[in-house]
């Protein structure tokens, strides 16, 4: 069968700029193909998945293994048509921000001493080296976490292990649980592995605002020399 998210994933594996990420077991042993039919069978069946198929592997196709600089992990897209587009946490929709975002952008301001800017797309994020990888890169219209058991964590882990491995120093900002349980797939002989608690302003702990995660990698990738990261969106 094939349908939108196969014909996706068959024109990121043809595109001669996802060389570097199409090597992963993940694309190679037909893990991708299987999930992509899967996921086109409930579009078939009526689904609305989101984000459109040709967003579905923004995030690899944005940011190449080699220009990998920090690493942000979410969970799955918005499941709200228009919000997402293949960026963990980044938002295009035309209503107020996600609540997590707000927090995320909140304490981007007060780390840097910067203004909360007032766009929730991350795409500039993406292009100076900055993975924003969700665990599961689909989700169904107004059902949160629908396509969490379809197998795209594997996709997730194969990334985080393959950039501890190639990359010679990454900032890896885990937030929340499900993030920080992959801290034992990275190197942090080499790597800067910042934890804390999630952004969403349901955490109960609140033990991520004041975390300083953009400062401290910068200072780290600086340090490295690596260049910093212009997190500023307006």
């Amino acid at each position: 069968m094939t349908g939108p998210v196969s014909d996706a994933v068959a024109a990121f594996c043809a595109d001669p700029a996802s060389r570097e990420w199409r090597d992963l077991p993940f694309f190679r042993d037909g893990t991708a193909v299987a999930i992509a039919a899967r996921i086109d069978e409930r579009i078939a069946a009526g689904a609305v998945v989101l984000p459109p198929p040709q967003y579905v592997l923004a995030a690899l196709r944005e940011t190449p293994l080699s220009r990998v600089r920090a690493v942000i992990l979410g969970q799955d897209p918005y499941p709200t048509p228009g919000d997402a587009h293949g960026l963990a946490f980044s938002y295009r929709g035309s209503r107020r921000l996600p609540a997590s975002l707000r927090v995320i952008l909140s304490e981007m301001a007060a780390d840097l001493d910067l203004p909360r800017p007032t766009s929730g797309d991350l795409s500039r994020w993406a292009e100076q080296g900055v993975l924003l990888l969700n665990t599961a890169l689909t989700v169904e219209a107004g059902s949160s976490g629908a396509h969490m058991g379809f197998g795209w964590q594997a996709l997730a882990d194969q990334v985080i292990a393959a950039v501890s491995a190639h990359q010679p120093a990454v900032a890896f900002l885990l937030w929340g649980q499900p993030a920080r349980a992959r801290s034992g797939l990275i190197d942090d002989r080499k790597h800067l592995v910042i934890e804390s608690g999630h952004p969403s302003p349901l955490n109960r702990k609140n033990d991520f605002r004041g975390t300083h995660p953009f400062s401290r990698a910068n200072a780290f990738l600086e340090e490295k020399g690596r260049g910093t990261i212009d997190w500023r969106l307006d």
